[in-house]
């Protein structure tokens, strides 16, 4: 078992061994400040609930200022700005944390890694000598001490400095990857390649094939470095990760060492505990260990692509297109920077920067589907149905059927020609993404729904429905498309059974509670539809639905029991 087959036993483990309690602490534990300090203490609580750390650090930075001796307002501040990536003021703060608190493991980390990258070893190991055993010292402990030792040329103290991480389940790998890398900056090439062996002898993430890769290619290993590469490329999701390096393979010897010195060295730690809890969903406390990573080694690009990731994914749009500008022109990451920055100019809705990008990014590598889909996806989540229709037809024709990967992109299509109004494609691209995956529940339900709402193929259609529901059996939209089939087929009593249990999955869907009042009238439970289509009228967005539930709020369904109804 290793660290990098099982990153989420790592995440576990850091999480477990109370890393997050080097966060602030929740507002329910928080001791409000007094006097004057506490307008900008709670609004800066507010702030950090709200996830708008700049926001929080400014406010908890002036009711610190009002209450300097605040000790919980003051790791606070220290954190958010740290997580903010203001090292200036996170140092000052750090400093005023040591003076006041027993046990400031953060602080510390931040400290120590300051020294060593502005060459004052004597106070990093004197600070680094500090830092508890247990918490977050249990893990950036060991590593910070074995680079400061290394820094000095004490090889086998630096190596001795890491044997606690030997004592932590699913450690292992990790201290042989940096024992490795202490050995390969030693000079000890056969006893670094054999730690290298250990790590790679699985899957290994990207890091640690490039880590590995460099050192098989600057120790005359070409053939093991292409097979590592192309090992890589086999399993990953994007070849360009590794193309470059592949590329380069017997193009003459590679002197440059992806790990230059120790202070390299310790932002990689700082970088894999970042790593492992951002796989963990441990987001602020990843970014907490990605800001120590990047303040030691700013070329570190692994590392603000995570950031980005991470601001992303708390709607920091601006925030995460700073950090993937750094990336644009990297020729391993800039391609997935470009393509991730897109989605964020989409989502501060600047369609058109976005739509620009993407359609820049087709044109520069004409085998490549992705840019494409993502293009088509933007287009048609703009409502520029026709459009996202071509560039999906694009991508599939990049694609060299048959290939699964066709079905979802098939589907899209199928939406976006849905949208306007062009059924005979929408069917046939249904149709053809069902034969490339006969049991997807989401591909069944649509075509079945589809036919049913036209009157077409009804026992068929319900057939499909029944099949889809029996995949997926607590989707709510799957569970109304089976009832109205069974409405649609007259068997009105059975669609009031799947219907309420749809309503029961899915409670304020404007469809499904217009659907469940039809079939309640057709079986003389007139109030509760008239309930139903009052709930849907409350809750629909479009204004030619809400005029189909109005008219029947006034006047009730026709006597044809098989009269046209709401569509989805």
């Amino acid at each position: 078992m290793t660290r990098f087959q099982n990153r989420a036993r790592l995440g576990s483990a850091l999480l477990l061994s109370g890393l997050l309690f080097a966060l602030p602490p929740s507002p329910a534990q928080a001791v409000e400040p007094p006097g004057p300090a506490i307008g900008s203490y709670l609004a800066g609580r507010f702030a950090q609930h709200q996830d708008d750390w700049t926001a929080a650090a400014l406010y908890m930075a002036q009711a610190l200022a009002a209450d300097p001796g605040d000790l919980a307002l003051l790791r606070r501040t220290f954190l958010l700005k740290l997580g903010e990536g203001k090292i200036d003021s996170a140092l000052e703060l750090a400093q005023r944390v040591l003076q006041s608190d027993s046990d400031p493991q953060m602080a510390l980390a931040l400290l120590a890694a300051d020294g060593l990258a502005n060459g004052r070893l004597g106070d990093a190991e004197a600070l680094a000598a500090r830092i508890p055993a247990d918490g977050l010292g249990k893990f950036i402990g060991p590593l910070t001490k074995a680079w400061l030792a290394q820094a000095r040329g004490q090889t086998d103290n630096a190596l001795a400095a890491l044997e606690p991480l030997t004592q932590i389940s699913g450690f292992a790998a990790l201290h042989n990857l940096h024992a490795a890398l202490i050995l390969d900056l030693a000079g000890r090439t056969e006893q670094a390649a054999a730690r290298y062996a250990s790590v790679t002898e699985s899957a290994a993430p990207l890091r640690v094939v490039q880590i590995v890769g460099n050192f098989m290619e600057r120790t005359g290993r070409v053939a093991e470095a292409r097979k590592l590469y192309e090992t890589f490329r086999a399993g990953a999701a994007d070849s360009l990760l590794v193309e470059p390096a592949v590329d380069a393979l017997g193009g003459g010897a590679t002197t440059a060492r992806t790990v230059r010195d120790s202070r390299d060295g310790l932002a990689e730690a700082m970088f894999d505990l970042a790593s492992a809890l951002h796989h963990e969903n441990a987001d602020e406390t990843a970014l907490l260990f990605g800001r120590l990573a990047l303040h030691l080694r700013a070329d570190l690009p692994l590392a603000r692509l995570m950031i980005g990731d991470i601001m992303t994914m708390r709607d920091h749009h601006e925030e995460a297109l700073a950090e993937y500008g750094f990336l644009a022109k990297n020729p391993i990451l800039g391609w997935s920077a470009r393509l991730r920055a897109a989605d964020s100019l989409a989502r501060l809705d600047r369609a058109d920067e976005a739509i620009a990008s993407l359609t820049a990014l087709t044109a520069e590598h004409p085998e490549r589907t992705d840019a494409l889909i993502r293009l088509g996806d933007l287009q048609r989540f703009a409502k520029r149905y026709a459009e996202a229709a071509e560039s999906y037809s694009a991508a599939l024709t990049r694609m060299a059927p048959p290939d699964e990967r066709q079905w979802p992109l098939l589907y899209a299509r199928a939406m976006a020609y849905e949208k306007v109004g062009r059924w005979p494609e929408t069917e046939a691209d249904l149709k053809a993404a069902l034969a490339v995956k006969p049991d997807e529940p989401s591909l069944l339900n649509h075509l079945g729904y589809s036919w049913i709402e036209r009157g077409e193929n009804l026992t068929v259609a319900k057939g499909m429905v029944e099949r889809a529901v029996a995949l997926r059996p607590r989707d709510g939209y799957i569970m109304d498309s089976l009832g109205w089939a069974l409405f649609s087929l007259g068997d009105f009593n059975g669609a009031v059974d799947k219907l309420e249990r749809a309503v029961e999955m899915k409670p304020v869907d404007p469809t499904i509670n217009d659907h469940l009042g039809d079939a309640y009238w057709r079986v003389g439970r007139r109030n509760e539809a008239r309930f139903q289509w009052t709930r849907a009228l409350r809750i629909a967005d479009e204004d030619e639905q809400k005029e189909a539930i109005q008219a029947k709020l006034d006047k009730g369904l026709p006597d044809n029991p098989h009269a046209a109804t709401v569509k989805r």
